[in-house]
């Protein structure tokens, strides 16, 4: 598991935490005692710890899997470039405005394959999450990813894109320079690139912010992720005139990975570690990997006009509705 100086746990997780200061506190002694040995008490804790885990990730209600999603440990984009990829090289900018750091990307090799790979990125302190603007992107980031969707479709090679916003960002200038049409825009160009798109739900999937890099042949949550048109909170706020009732809705928008397959909105979900992602970043990031690789193989061996076809009636086909008559 990554090791954090100050790793943080979520109230539903204090099981976990408390198990864990138990370890922390036996290596503690085990250093000053070298003569005393802990080892064996140490693996039943550690085993405790992951049985604890198997038996939360059993039982998550959809808000705890929101909380989840959004856990300060948990791996963001940058994280799985480094452990998947080899020959990363970020590109940078949207040739018109400026770089915006809420959206990352470049050209990377998965197991010999160049890909171009595209995803949000939230920062791992506060500093950093600042600079990033907590992922929640501008119109200039739309921009970049679309410049670079554009030169992975010149140079004929797939594009990957990661996942993770609570939405685009809402501020007056970002509106004043198009926020909305740059989410069009990368929507509507999406649909018509000939080169293979996968998308993958790493985090969190709110609204448009998700859906400007969202459009692909094929689309992936990972376990602990949801996807959907409005935060539980901000959906809560407008029906119930409070945050209070997030949980409830959180339950009714159906947002969880479970609820996006049943629906037929996206293709597959990723299994994550017992406990969530930030458990394990190298078994989830191979895990993603794994499930990479076929479908780039896959959609590669289909016609490009024959590609872009099935995207078309993927999207067009998605949603039920019934009629009534007057």
């Amino acid at each position: 598991m990554p090791q954090f100086r100050q790793r943080q746990f979520l109230e539903f997780e204090k099981p976990v935490k408390e198990l864990f200061d138990q370890v922390a506190q036996l290596k503690q002694m085990a250093e000053k005692n070298p003569k005393m040995d802990y080892t064996d008490t140490i693996q039943q804790l550690e085993q405790s710890i992951l049985e604890k885990r198997r038996e939360i990730t059993q039982h998550l209600t959809p808000w705890q899997q929101v909380q989840l999603s959004r856990h300060p440990d948990r791996p963001y984009t940058h994280a799985y470039i480094k452990r998947m990829c080899t020959n990363y090289m970020e590109l940078y900018g949207d040739r018109n405005v400026r770089d915006d750091k809420a959206i990352v990307g470049g050209f990377g090799q998965l197991d010999g394959q160049t890909v171009m790979i595209i995803g949000h990125q939230k920062g791992i302190n506060t500093k950093m999450r600042q600079l990033r603007n907590f992922g929640m992107a501008n119109p200039e980031g739309y921009r970049k990813a679309l410049r670079l969707m554009r030169l992975a479709e010149k140079f004929n090679k797939p594009v990957v894109t990661l996942i993770d916003t609570p939405g685009a960002f809402p501020g007056a200038e970002a509106e004043e320079r198009g926020q909305g049409e740059a989410i069009a825009r990368n929507i509507y160009e999406m649909m018509r690139l000939k080169v293979p798109v996968i998308c993958v739900i790493i985090g969190e999937g709110a609204s448009g912010g998700a859906l400007g890099i969202g459009v692909g042949d094929r689309v992936l949550m990972l376990q602990n992720t949801w996807y959907t048109v409005i935060s539980p909170e901000n959906c809560s706020s407008i029906l119930w005139r409070s945050w209070e009732k997030k949980e409830v809705a959180a339950e009714q928008l159906k947002l969880t990975s479970t609820d996006m397959k049943g629906f037929g909105l996206v293709d597959e979900v990723i299994p994550e570690p017992y406990g969530g992602a930030h458990w394990d970043y190298e078994a989830t990031s191979q895990s993603l990997k794994s499930h990479l690789i076929p479908l780039i193989k896959e959609l590669q061996s289909i016609d490009p006009a024959v590609r872009v076809q099935q995207r078309i009636e993927k999207y067009s086909k998605m949603g039920f509705w019934e009629e009534v008559p007057v």
